[in-house]
């Protein structure tokens, strides 16, 4: 898990640029899966197991980003937007990696001064690529943060957790069926989830499942003064009830808890007031889809150094398992 969960999170794939970290994904699950696909938009399907039920597990591969959008014509220095949502008080000093390799560090204005107290805007910050673009990351280039991941105890601390951890948890599900699940089971790798959900509607389209099940991150109640929130690191997987873009049917949140309680799986109850998930964009496909989610409890998401317990993985891992493995009786 900790050797899979360092590859994927280390690898390169903002949004709609998730084309390596398929790849990964791919030569993963390879021999885990009856029937794999990549539908036109980028995400990976794969079928597992036979039965009357069929379930779709959706993990998104993309992770934040940016993109330069202008090259200061003395200095060099690269203006950019944003690809999902970036934290700017998070920004300084970064490192951002582009696609052909070139390494940037972002700069802000007046960085002693007035940016030193304040929150200042995109357009204050500045990406320094000098003696090693060569000019060749242009406006329209995509980059990513460049961050190894660090084991800390029982604790993985990288970028990209959200939502590589969620795809970790998938194949290695994968493994533990050995190609047998008494449903019909589609693992779903999406594209693009921090710019609005887009993949995993249409493959949720293709794939007209009866019930859906969304692994991402969730935050955490137990940090200084952050939001109450009865979820904390190290206390189970996160099955979550309700969030901003999705109420779970209570029909899917029995199932799930059922399931944790029978198998003796640590969990905790998640009530999210912020974010979503990919079950949002689920549960409205076709006709509607009863959708649910199980999260893995996350420290300072959206940043550099998403922090996550190797006991919260492996909870959802089981979870996950029992769940699918079993016949679904929803």
């Amino acid at each position: 898990m900790i050797e899979l969960t360092r590859k994927l999170t280390e690898a390169w794939g903002p949004s709609g640029y998730e084309h390596h970290v398929r790849q990964l994904i791919q030569e993963e699950v390879a021999e885990l899966a009856d029937e794999m696909q990549v539908d036109p938009l980028g995400n990976l399907i794969c079928k597992v197991g036979k039965g009357d039920t069929r379930i779709m597990i959706a993990a998104h591969m993309d992770e934040i980003g940016l993109m330069a959008t202008y090259v200061e014509p003395k200095s060099g220095y690269l203006r950019f937007a944003n690809i999902g949502g970036l934290l700017h008080t998070s920004l300084l000093g970064n490192r951002v990696r582009f696609e052909d390799g070139t390494i940037g560090v972002i700069g802000v204005h007046d960085a002693f001064g007035v940016s030193r107290t304040s929150v200042p805007e995109l357009d204050s910050f500045y990406i320094d690529v000098s003696d090693g673009a060569n000019g060749s990351v242009q406006p329209g280039s995509p980059g990513a943060f460049a961050y190894t991941m660090e084991v800390r105890g029982t604790r993985l601390v990288g970028k990209a957790m959200d939502d590589r951890i969620g795809c970790v948890v998938a194949i290695e599900t994968m493994r533990k069926l050995k190609k047998k699940a008494k449903n019909e089971v589609y693992f779903v790798f999406t594209v693009q989830e921090e710019v609005g959900l887009r993949g995993a509607r249409p493959a949720a389209y293709n794939v007209n499942p009866d019930v859906a099940i969304a692994l991402d991150v969730t935050a955490t109640g137990d940090e200084i003064k952050n939001d109450k929130m009865a979820v904390k690191l190290g206390g189970g997987a996160a099955i979550k009830l309700h969030d901003p873009g999705l109420v779970v049917p209570p029909a899917v949140r029995d199932w799930m808890i059922e399931r944790a309680e029978k198998d003796g799986i640590a969990y905790q109850r998640e009530l999210l007031t912020k974010g979503t998930t990919d079950a949002s964009g689920i549960q409205m496909a076709r006709a509607g889809v009863p959708s649910g989610c199980i999260s893995i409890p996350c420290r300072f998401i959206h940043t550099t150094s998403e922090t996550v317990d190797t006991r919260d993985v492996q909870a959802c891992i089981d979870l996950l398992t029992g769940l699918v493995k079993n016949p679904a009786k929803l």
